[in-house]
């Protein structure tokens, strides 16, 4: 039963604290594929705290959201509500610094019946915001402390998959299109070169024109942010009818895709992130 005395007051350290531990342990439950009863966890939880079913609830929703701005997995049907409080962004910090192994995302090899098949789950690129309102700061902050985009662009065995996907995703959508001759032209470029080309893939539309393909793989959602280079943005603008952006995501479970075009500013939000220093 609820504790009367904590209706309508703002939720202590442990408290906050309990029930990200908890939602920790039920994502780990979800991800290894054991079962469990999302009721049994939010009744243990309301008995031990005294808060209401309707807040734990909403607070499940924002741990949620946060990590979606993080880029890690989240509990299936507790959908993100993004109207979160600092304190809970502070219990998330605490748990990520006590458990670092949590952004350090399993990659799975290629995942079976997708490299198997011509096509991918394709969804219709995000629509940028240009507009967005205030950024909560200390989220924002929490975002730059374990970014993300840095994360997936150090993690150099998920841009091999991704990429290694893609290369047999093309293969197979030129040979499905009885274009067996481009098939065999598809060369792994990041692979056989070496990066700097501006482009991961060589491969070609059903023509024979070239299709310069730049891969960007996260285990994240549709919208976790990406690093993109100086040298693929200046080949985005020097090619535009050729070079796409293949995005993955949610990669380690089901990958799906979406793909990106010049011009780039009009597609994403462009934002400095690096710079580099010279002496002239």
């Amino acid at each position: 039963m609820a504790d009367q005395a904590k209706v309508g007051r703002d939720w202590a350290d442990d408290e906050l604290d309990a029930i990200v531990a908890d939602y920790f342990a039920m994502l780990a439950a979800e991800q290894a594929g054991e079962p469990y009863v999302k009721v049994h966890h939010s009744r243990a939880l309301m008995a031990d705290i005294g808060r209401t079913h309707r807040s734990v609830e909403f607070k499940h929703m924002n741990i949620s959201a946060v990590l979606t701005k993080l880029g890690l997995p989240t509990i299936r049907g507790y959908k993100p509500k993004f109207h979160v409080q600092n304190a809970i962004v502070d219990a998330i910090e605490r748990h990520l610094m006590a458990s670092p192994a949590l952004l350090a995302q399993d990659v799975p090899g290629l995942v079976a019946g997708v490299a198997e098949a011509a096509s991918l789950f394709e969804e219709p690129p995000p629509t940028p915001d240009f507009e967005a309102a205030p950024k909560n700061q200390r989220l924002e902050r929490l975002i730059r402390k374990f970014d993300p985009s840095e994360r997936d662009f150090r993690n150099r065995k998920l841009g091999k998959e991704g990429e290694a996907l893609i290369v047999d995703f093309e293969r197979r959508r030129l040979a499905a299109s009885e274009r067996e001759d481009l098939a065999r032209k598809v060369r792994w470029v990041a692979q056989e070169d070496g990066d700097g080309a501006g482009y991961d893939i060589l491969s070609f539309n059903l023509t024979g024109r070239e299709r310069l393909i730049e891969v960007k793989t996260t285990c994240g959602t549709r919208k976790t942010p990406f690093f993109l280079t100086s040298n693929e943005r200046s080949l985005a603008e020097e090619r535009p009818q050729d070079f796409r952006i293949f995005r993955l995501y949610e990669f380690a479970e089901a990958p799906k895709l979406f793909r990106l075009k010049p011009p780039l500013e009009n597609a994403v939000i462009l934002e400095p992130a690096t710079y580099r220093a010279s002496f002239g």
